[in-house]
């Protein structure tokens, strides 16, 4: 899918997933952004005073992230697989637009808690799917059948599921857009 998309190309929602982050961030947190793409989130993160490095399951993001911010640390990670990290590795992980992508959520969450410290902090944004936005939409605008999502989430499901987990203090808004058609999900849970 990276080697299709065009160079320039801004990530939807930035400015607003941005401030949420930032709004996160410790001088000094040790952070993960999961599904760091570009690189621009994880660049963010580092001028922000985070020791920050960035994780994809694709090459061709990762080319595309080490040459817009050669000086930040970019890691290729295995598709559905753990981790390549010490247990407690980081402060904060934040990981925006993925969620709703993986197929086996169990263990990347799993993985997730397990690389953070205890009292860490986990960010996460994702499409937002209410009932009524799903009525008014169809279901197969937002899942087709051949497209890559594989989760719809409501602002209930995703908290539950992170209470599931083992997070703590998990607070989910939905933002963008008139009320009961918001778009987007923000998430913040503590392990």
């Amino acid at each position: 899918m990276w080697e299709s998309l065009p160079a320039d190309l801004s990530p939807p929602a930035f400015e607003r997933r941005l401030g949420f982050l930032l709004s996160e961030v410790v001088t000094g947190d040790r952070a993960l952004d999961l599904g760091c793409g570009a690189g621009d989130f994880t660049a963010a993160l580092a001028r922000a005073g985070a020791e920050a490095v960035g994780v994809d399951v694709a090459e061709a993001a990762l080319e595309r992230a080490r040459s817009r911010h050669p000086e930040v640390e970019f890691r290729l990670v295995p598709f559905d697989g753990p981790l390549l990290f010490e247990d407690g590795s980081f402060d904060l992980v934040w990981s925006s637009e993925v969620i709703e992508h993986v197929a086996d959520t169990a263990r990347w969450l799993s993985e997730v808690r397990r690389v953070l410290v205890p009292g860490g902090r986990l960010l996460l944004t994702t499409p937002s799917h209410g009932r009524v936005r799903v009525a008014v939409g169809g279901v197969e605008r937002f899942s087709e059948p051949l497209g890559d999502h594989l989760h719809l989430y409501t602002k209930r499901s995703l908290r539950v599921l992170l209470g599931e987990f083992g997070f703590g203090s998990v607070t989910v808004r939905a933002v963008d857009g008139p009320p009961l058609l918001k778009t987007m999900l923000v998430a913040r849970a503590v392990r």
